[in-house]
C-alpha cells in the first residue's frame, strides 16, 4: 500500500478571481490519480495546506515524523516546488523507505497543467526506485541532496 502526504503548493492552488490570487485548495491528488487510472493501493492524508515558501523546519519536522510514523515503505508526497528540495534534504537520511515528492509548476485545476503527468511519473517511480528519497518531477528523478529548483529555467537540475 502507497501511502500519499498532502503538503499544498502549486499543484492544489486555486485562483479566487474576487482578490486576484491564488490559494491552497482542497487536493486534488485523488482526482488526479483517477485521471491516470489509478483508484486503489493506496491511503492519502493531508499534512499541510501551504505554500512552499511558507513551509519552515517545524513544517518539516511535521513531514519527517509522518513518513517515519506510517507502516507503509513506500510514500508520496505532494509539495510545492519552490522549496521540494529543502524538504527532500531534510528527509534524507531516511534510507529504510522508498519517498518521492512531485508536485506541479502549474496548478492543477489550469488547463496547461504538469500535474497529471507528474504525479503518474512520480507514482510509477515510486514503485521502481530502491530505498531512498528523489524528487521526481517533468520526467526525471533526482536524489535528495543533489537537486535544486531553477527558478529562471523552471525545471529542476542536478547540483
Amino acid at each position: 500500500m502507497i501511502q500519499i502526504f498532502t503538503t499544498g503548493g502549486t499543484i492544489d492552488k486555486v485562483y479566487f478571481d474576487a482578490n486576484s490570487e491564488f490559494e491552497i485548495g482542497e487536493s486534488l491528488v485523488p482526482e488526479l490519480l483517477a485521471e491516470s487510472n489509478i483508484h486503489t493501493g493506496y491511503r492519502l492524508q493531508g499534512l499541510l495546506r501551504k505554500d512552499s515558501l511558507e513551509m519552515n523546519d517545524k513544517d518539516r519536522v511535521l513531514v519527517r515524523e509522518a513518513v517515519t510514523s506510517c507502516d507503509s515503505h513506500q510514500i508520496l508526497i505532494t509539495h510545492g516546488t519552490d522549496t521540494m528540495a529543502e524538504t527532500a534534504q531534510a528527509l534524507a537520511s531516511l534510507r529504510h523507505k522508498t519517498i518521492v515528492l512531485t508536485g506541479a509548476m502549474q496548478p492543477a485545476r489550469m488547463r496547461r497543467s504538469d500535474s497529471v503527468f507528474n504525479i503518474g511519473f512520480a507514482w510509477a517511480a515510486l514503485q521502481l526506485l530502491p530505498a531512498g528519497v528523489y524528487i521526481a518531477m517533468n520526467g526525471e528523478v533526482f536524489e535528495a541532496g543533489a537537486v535544486r529548483k531553477n527558478l529562471k529555467a523552471q525545471r529542476f537540475e542536478r547540483t
